[in-house]
């Protein structure tokens, strides 16, 4: 980059174009974790119509849940799930997961949505329901939880760090075992099986992993 110094001002732009241009050539490789989207093309009143695949389940009132949840994914499924509210309280939905789980926060806010709405949402494990996903899943309807049969659960005790002075570290402790027993109060809400809050929290110590035919709590997932 230092020889650009030493060619002539037009030289030197033209050569910054031209490097500027091969850079943003498209790759014939796609990136690393980049997952191709199908569209459907519909007839709709004698012309046509294109949809990425989700938005055309979106119709159907199907919501996929992919991936770790996170502020973006959580955005995302809040924002499907309320536009689903808008157009008919009353019509259930579908929300398909497949997650290896992820942000507390990120996850409650989608929860919350759930519960929050009229409409009842049934959820679906596609995969697996891992952590932050086991909550979301346990979340769903009442009669309303799936697994299908080669899918799995898996439950377990928050997890989190900080560095700082003694104090804050000692709040931060304070606040992760507010949110732990949150969460088992959740867990202990949905659940089909009766379980004590400490029966639970004995079960999360360690990650424990069900089948599908097992599902959230020998037996949540029906």
């Amino acid at each position: 980059m230092n020889s650009f110094r030493w060619l002539r001002p037009a030289a030197r732009q033209l050569s910054l174009a031209t490097t500027r241009n091969y850079s943003n050539r498209p790759s014939l490789t796609p990136p690393r974790g980049w997952t191709p989207t199908p569209f459907v093309t519909e007839t709709v009143g004698g012309g046509w119509h294109t949809y990425d695949i989700f938005s055309r389940l979106l119709k159907e009132r199907i919501v996929c849940l992919n991936g770790e949840v996170d502020e973006t994914l959580s955005a995302s499924i809040v924002a499907q799930l309320l536009f689903l509210e808008a157009d008919n309280p009353e019509k259930p939905i579908h929300l398909y997961i497949n997650s290896p789980g992820g942000s507390v926060t990120a996850g409650l806010a989608v929860y919350d949505t759930m519960t929050y709405i009229s409409a009842p949402v049934s959820t679906i494990c596609v995969g697996q329901a891992a952590s932050m996903g086991s909550l979301l899943l346990c979340g769903g309807h009442p009669g309303k939880r799936y697994c299908l049969p080669h899918s799995s659960v898996m439950v377990h005790q928050p997890s989190g760090g900080y560095f700082g002075q003694a104090t804050d570290i000692a709040i931060h402790a304070k606040e992760i075992l507010r949110v732990r027993r949150q969460l088992n109060e959740i867990y202990k809400l949905h659940l089909t099986k009766e379980m004590s809050l400490d029966e639970i929290e004995k079960w999360m110590e360690r990650d424990y992993f069900m089948g599908g035919a097992g599902g959230v709590g020998d037996g949540d997932c029906r």
